[in-house]
């Protein structure tokens, strides 16, 4: 699915955080957006899902403005900032609770998206007894499970251990491949964008934007041209 963000502001109380943005998100790809706290990350996801609407601007999937329709993006899951879910509800009964809504999913379907981030052996455990990194996995799941043509990940692996990150990356990855979704995902971390996305953009304060291809070849961090992309990409961010 197409994403089109044209000319897209957003303000809050005559602060602007989103400065005239115009990006296009072509299908099948992975996005990762960096940039400083403040540079309007997690607002510009939040547009991208409906959450905020924007002071100005289009948002088009597949050609459709969901801002001037007042549209719930068609086949789009997100997790945005930290996964939310009943505290007295197991891990399996919360994404059942959630794939009621649409009712397009089974059980198989809910189990094979616990088993793809190791949750398996937890699924019957209440959430309020889950640890931080196990609420993220969680959260990725629900994001995976109906298999939906766009995703999009706000910090989706900072409260995971290294093991547990690269562990998630390469789960992220696979699931990409078996699957071809759109993914966009913020990161503070550059090289966690390089390893992940197809390609980078940085926002940054003042209306700063900059949309950077990922040229090197997976995995990217074996890749000789590596630290000189690294490098390249700290010059840019501001």
């Amino acid at each position: 699915m197409k994403i089109e963000v044209k000319n897209l502001t957003k303000e809050f109380k005559k602060i602007t955080i989103l400065d005239n943005i115009n990006i296009t998100f072509e299908e099948n790809k992975i996005y990762g957006l960096v940039g400083r706290n403040g540079s309007g990350k997690s607002v510009f996801l939040k547009i991208l899902c409906s959450l905020y609407t924007p002071t100005s601007g289009e948002v088009l999937y597949d050609g459709v403005d969901i801002v001037k329709e007042g549209l719930i993006p068609p086949s789009t899951r997100a997790l945005i900032e930290k996964p939310a879910f009943l505290p007295d509800l197991s891990g399996f009964d919360n994404l059942k609770l959630l794939a009621s809504i649409q009712n397009i999913i089974g059980d198989k379907e809910i189990l094979d998206a616990l088993d793809s981030v190791n949750l398996t052996k937890d699924k019957d455990k209440k959430y309020r007894y889950y640890s931080l990194g196990m609420k993220q996995k969680l959260g990725i799941a629900q994001a995976l499970m109906e298999d939906p043509k766009v995703i999009l990940l706000d910090e989706p692996f900072c409260a995971l251990d290294y093991i547990s990150k690269e562990n998630m990356h390469q789960l992220f990855l696979d699931e990409y491949i078996k699957r071809r979704f759109t993914a966009i995902l913020s990161t503070h971390f550059i090289d966690e964008a390089i390893e992940l996305a197809d390609y980078i953009h940085i926002i940054g304060k003042d209306g700063y934007y900059k949309k950077i291809k990922n040229s090197l070849k997976k995995p990217r961090y074996k890749d000789g041209k590596y630290q000189e992309f690294l490098e390249f990409i700290k010059r840019e961010y501001v």
